[in-house]
């Protein structure tokens, strides 16, 4: 019966203390890689588990952890950081999305392209516009902003032909062409509406 009790008990014990510390903030994002995305006076950092500061809370703005890497944007500059809290690239890009397949889409000299968790540039800024990687395929737009997809060399495996388009999950995109919305496989074979 004691067991059952303390059971029953722990779960309200442990948010309690943690949000302890969380008061300490304005914010505090789910815990990945260890971290959590935290805010105060408009200001954005990370914080681990305990609640200590490991990426110090002065950036405009932060994404959430994916694959051990985050970005933060400090006035228009982004540049990314691993969840030990070490710098992984300069301040230097004028947009970033979350790694996804270990490349992220970032914008330099208001072109996109990939880079590797080094900052490396893996596929050539070169897209107007450009999405994350899904099931190894990326969604990009070219210079009349019309979209199709890449592979993880770079190559075209979709021409751009569509409005839109996104990330592939479970085997299907979502794309919008003029007022059509639906769903294409990796063969641009129309899935459904």
């Amino acid at each position: 019966m004691k067991r059952l009790l303390l059971l029953l008990t722990m779960p309200f014990c442990i948010p309690s203390f943690a949000q302890k510390w969380a008061k300490n903030f304005d914010f505090v994002d789910q815990c990945i890689c260890g971290l959590s995305l935290a805010g105060k006076d408009h200001r954005y950092g990370y914080v681990d588990n305990s609640g200590k500061i490991v990426i110090p809370i002065l950036y405009d703005e932060g994404l959430t952890f994916t694959e051990g890497y985050t970005a933060v944007r400090k006035e228009n500059k982004w540049a990314f950081f691993d969840s030990t809290g070490k710098q992984a690239t300069d301040f230097i890009y004028g947009d970033a999305q979350n790694f996804h397949n270990g490349l992220a889409a970032v914008m330099k000299d208001n072109k996109y392209g990939y880079i590797d968790y080094t900052g490396k540039p893996v596929i050539d800024f070169q897209f107007s516009n450009a999405r994350a990687f899904g099931e190894g395929y990326a969604p990009v737009s070219n210079a009349h902003g019309v979209w199709g997809f890449i592979d993880n060399s770079g190559q075209i495996v979709i021409k751009p032909e569509y409005d839109f388009a996104d990330c592939f999950v479970d085997g299907e995109a979502r794309v919008i062409k003029g007022d059509k919305v639906f769903y294409i496989d990796k063969f641009n074979k129309i899935l459904h509406e």
